[in-house]
């Protein structure tokens, strides 16, 4: 096809062909082009009137491609393209890097579909060499009776440059991607960038004025990306200690941080003094130069972050313009470098306090497992949701998960002290709605700006979903303050969620306060419970209840022998929306309970023979189980001790639970009494309070829960 257009066509390619020729100096051969482009005198502007362009003003190109994405003509004269090879008849994308070709090649077709223009898109070009053009290129569709593109190249002026590399390093808080962003920009000025950060800077831990001989370097940042001499440092690799002290000495010059330049290979060999430390930093086995340049945190005295290398061939020495970008460029985006290490810290801590709130095993009666996943890798710090699970002092298994509004140390600090606050409540024996009652009074205290608390930040509109499993009487107690309802999977293969009733959540206002419920079921062995957030099921996209239920088909798929890990990460995987918008969190639990021969259970009337009862049931049942004589007669002198205290301080009839759990006996004995037993200083001679010491010494714990009959005393005894 022949897409030379004729002598009276305004196509794309003429109009910037004939730009072309302000830019190419006098007496410079231009490619061969159509009439109007700077080959051809008749089209050229008369010699008087075409400035004398210095090197830096020649910055245009253009190519016409056809339809198959084939050159037909280019304009590459200007000095700025040398190296760009770009035959006639050659693939356009020939030019491109590996990486860009699919986004390339798509927005090449796009504009032969639908002859919209795409115009100025940052790009890069390939030379011959191996090293990279940074253009502005656009995609304009040629002009009737021509079919194809023409793609107009401008070489990016280095200040033009310096502006976007600022504007695109500035937008990460990862100091992996800050680095990295930094290092392809400085690619510019060479064929190889390197950025390496002190050790406590790629850490996030505070940086100070210390000795910079002791100076530790990472590699944070390598472009280009490709195969690389054994024994070179790559990413994320230490520098050796010899290599990291003679930079750190070499960038401060009378204690100052200055750049510096080693013209060639051989000055490179002296300075560094080793083969293996050549090996290590040099890039290639070329004569190479290469341009030093701190990454400094201004100040008195000013810290040094890490260091900037660019690396090019010798027969290209750095000019003093040159390195007066480089250092403008770095000392512009060193802040964001840091701002990036402090986000690190604060990622670091903010992860350390979620470790410590990641569920612990429930023990034989129950199997846990979690997943949480922040919004994104480089959020403002993770935040938001939390979840917990914890065995209880008398057998129980507590599962929470909450979700407290924000993200950041401020959300986390709260997160941390609504969990522990949570744990100890109910370690203490509360149910799960006087739990939600105290920490709905705590967000309140926290948002209340008097008390010095809330320091710019509200927690107020949290949520928090509390469920204690008894794992012998298969009996689940749930609360949920303004939390998406938990599912249930029934051991016959049902799942749906809760039926709760709805709440505002924790720390609404007064007038809005409703009492907090308790929603009592029964899990029988091999049930499956899941709390979540409502990241993990929330989607503009879909009504709330299709994301339940697309949860609920998920979970329900979970197989008896799945290991739950697994099975918590496959179910996060199959329903996450395809644009996370919030933290996702999720809790599967799956209930095993006591086999129904290692508990026994009686009910006795409260009378004086009470205690005589339950010594003689208990003692049958411990030869049975066949345990000491010694265990067997403090467990008889407790049973008859906390029998004998529910019968004199408490009315209605008493239950007697015995458990066998593993190297343990947990006896409980429960009352409609409210009265706490508290253990105090008893003297010689005083009567009241002597039953609880002995509970206190024939016991390795004790403690009461409250139920809503009465109250339970339980203790445990090893075995």
């Amino acid at each position: 096809m022949d897409s030379t257009p004729p002598s009276s066509s305004s196509s794309p390619f003429d109009l910037v062909s004939s730009a072309l020729g302000r830019y190419i100096p006098r007496g410079q051969a231009a490619a061969p082009g159509p009439a109007g482009s700077p080959s051809d005198p008749a089209g050229a502007p008369p010699e008087q009137d075409v400035p004398a362009a210095g090197p830096q003003e020649q910055i245009l190109g253009a190519v016409n491609l056809d339809r198959e994405l084939r050159v037909t003509h280019r304009n590459l004269e200007a000095p700025v393209f040398a190296g760009l090879d770009a035959p006639i008849g050659s693939p356009f994308v020939d030019l491109l890097p590996q990486g860009d070709v699919p986004t390339v090649t798509r927005r090449l077709r796009q504009v032969l579909e639908t002859g919209e223009a795409h115009v100025a898109r940052v790009q890069r070009l390939r030379r011959a060499d191996g090293s990279e053009l940074v253009v502005s290129m656009s995609i304009l569709p040629a002009a009737a009776p021509q079919e194809g593109l023409t793609v107009s190249l401008i070489a990016m002026a280095r200040r033009l440059h310096l502006y976007a590399a600022e504007t695109a390093i500035g937008t990460s808080l990862d100091i992996g991607e800050t680095a990295q962003s930094l290092a392809e920009s400085l690619l510019a000025w060479g064929d190889v960038a390197a950025i390496d950060l002190d050790f406590a800077v790629w850490t996030g831990e505070g940086v100070t004025e210390r000795a910079q001989d002791r100076i530790r370097l990472r590699r944070a940042a390598l472009v280009p990306d490709r195969a690389w001499p054994e024994g070179y440092v790559t990413l994320g690799d230490d520098l050796p200690v010899e290599a990291s002290r003679l930079l750190a000495q070499a960038i401060r010059r009378a204690d100052t941080p200055q750049s510096i330049v080693i013209p060639d290979r051989a000055a490179i060999e002296r300075v560094l003094g080793s083969p293996r430390l050549v090996r290590a930093l040099v890039p290639s086995d070329r004569s190479a130069g290469v341009a030093c340049v701190p990454l400094v945190l201004e100040g008195d005295p000013p810290v040094v972050l890490g260091v900037a290398e660019v690396w090019r061939r010798a027969d290209r020495p750095f000019a003093d313009s040159e390195l007066l970008d480089l250092e403008e460029l770095v000392a512009r985006t060193s802040h964001h470098v840091d701002l990036a290490r402090q986000h690190q810290r604060e990622h670091t801590q903010v992860l350390a306090l979620q470790r410590r709130l990641l569920p612990r095993s429930g023990g034989g009666t129950i199997q846990t497992a979690s997943v949480y996943q922040p919004t994104t890798p480089d959020s403002a710090g993770v935040g938001g949701d939390w979840v917990n699970s914890f065995p209880l002092p008398d057998g129980r298994t507590a599962l929470v998960v909450g979700d407290v509004v924000g993200h950041g140390l401020g959300a986390a600090a709260t997160m941390g002290q609504l969990s522990m606050e949570a744990r100890a409540l109910l370690s203490a024996g509360l149910a799960p709605d006087e739990v939600l009652e105290h920490l709905d009074e705590t967000v309140t205290l926290l948002d209340d700006a008097e008390t010095g608390l809330a320091a710019g930040y509200s927690a107020l509109g949290s949520t928090c979903c509390i469920a204690v499993y008894d794992p012998v009487s298969h009996r689940v107690a749930l609360s949920s303050a303004g939390h998406l309802p938990p599912i249930l999977v029934s051991p016959d293969g049902r799942a749906g969620p809760l039926a709760l009733r709805p709440h505002p959540g924790l720390g609404a206002e007064f007038a809005l306060r409703e009492p907090f419920g308790v929603h009592t079921f029964v899990a029988p062995p091999g049930s499956l419970l899941a709390l979540y957030t409502d990241g993990l099921v929330e989607d503009p996209a879909v009504p709330i209840d299709e994301g339940i239920g697309r949860l609920s088909d998920a979970v329900a798929s979970v197989h008896p022998w799945d290991p739950l890990q697994q099975a918590a990460r496959r179910v996060v995987s199959e329903v996450m929306p395809a644009r996370q918008r919030d933290d996702v969190t999720l809790l599967l639990a799956r209930m095993i309970g006591y086999r129904k021969e290692d508990t026994a259970t009686w009910r006795l009337p409260a009378r004086d023979d009470a205690a005589v009862r339950a010594r003689e049931l208990v003692s049958a049942l411990l030869r049975q189980w066949r345990t000491r004589d010694g265990t067997r007669d403090s467990v008889l002198l407790l049973v008859s001790e906390l029998v004998t205290n529910a019968v004199r301080h408490a009315g209605g009839p008493i239950t007697v639970r015995l458990i066998r759990d593993g190297p343990g006996l947990l006896c409980e004995v429960g009352d409609t009494g409210n009265g706490r037993p508290r253990l105090g200083r008893a003297g010689l001679l005083d009567d009241g309070g002597r039953g609880l010491h002995v509970v206190h010494r024939l016991t390795t714990r004790w403690g009461v829960r409250w139920t809503e009959t009465g109250k339970v005393v339980w203790a445990e005894v090893v075995r």
